[in-house]
C-alpha cells in the first residue's frame, strides 16, 4: 500500500509517519531523508546529489524520482510505503504515478491532516519562546504554512476526484489523529466501516 501523507509543518505528520513505520512496516520516504542518505552513500547518484546541494542549487524532480525508484526497487518486501515531502506540484505527482505504474503499483490512499492554523501558530510560538527553536521562528513559520497551502492545493482535487483523499483532523490527540488514519488503511484494504465514505470523499 502506497501513502501519502499531507501536513503543514508542526502538524504532527512525522510522528504518525514513525507509528506506521514502527507498526505496520512501511518504508518512509522523506525527500529530506533521501538526500540526506544519497550524499553519504557515496554512489555515483549520491556524487550528483551532492554536487547540486554544494552549489545551493535545488534537486531536480528527475533526481528525486531516481531516489524513490532506487528506494522502491530496495525495499520491494515493504508492507507500503509513505511519500513525504513528495509530490508538491502536479508534474511531481504525475511524475511519481509513472514511476509507481511501471511497478503496477499506484497511490492508495491520500492522508491530509487538516489543522487550525491560528492554534498551530500560538502552539509553535510558544515552542519558540521556551525552547528558541530556530524552525519554530514565527514569521519563518508562516511561511512555511502559507508555501505549503500554496502547494498542496492544486493536489487535492486529483486525489479527491480518484476517491483517494481522507481527511483528518490533525489538531485532535496523537492517538484520535492515529485512529482515524487506521480507519482509511482498513478501508483501502477492503475493511469499509459505516459512514466513511462521507469523510473520505468530499465533506469537510
Amino acid at each position: 500500500m502506497n501513502i501519502i501523507l499531507f501536513g503543514p509543518p508542526a502538524a504532527g505528520k512525522g510522528t504518525q509517519a514513525k507509528r506506521l513505520v514502527s507498526e505496520r512496516g512501511f518504508v518512509q520516504l522523506s525527500t529530506g531523508d533521501m538526500l540526506r542518505a544519497a550524499r553519504s552513500a557515496g554512489t555515483e547518484l549520491g556524487e550528483r546529489v551532492a554536487a547540486i546541494m554544494d552549489s545551493g542549487q535545488l534537486v531536480s524532480d528527475a533526481i528525486v524520482i531516481e531516489l524513490i525508484e532506487d528506494q522502491l526497487d530496495t525495499h520491494t518486501d515493504a508492507a507500503g510505503f509513505i511519500f513525504d515531502g513528495f509530490p508538491r506540484t502536479v508534474p511531481q505527482a504525475e511524475a511519481l504515478d509513472a514511476t509507481l505504474a511501471k511497478r503496477d503499483q499506484e497511490i492508495d490512499c491520500v492522508i491530509r491532516l487538516k489543522v487550525d492554523e491560528a492554534q498551530l501558530l500560538q502552539r509553535v510560538t510558544k515552542r519558540y519562546e521556551e525552547q528558541g527553536r530556530e524552525d519554530d521562528n514565527p514569521e519563518t513559520f508562516v511561511k512555511r504554512i502559507e508555501a505549503y497551502n500554496a502547494q498542496t492545493a492544486p493536489l487535492l482535487p486529483i486525489y479527491a476526484e480518484r476517491k483517494r483523499l481522507y481527511e483528518v483532523d490533525g489538531m485532535g490527540s496523537i492517538d484520535s489523529v492515529a485512529k482515524e488514519i487506521d480507519e482509511a488503511l482498513e478501508m483501502k484494504s477492503g475493511g469499509e466501516k459505516p459512514g466513511f465514505f462521507a469523510k473520505l470523499f468530499g465533506k469537510k
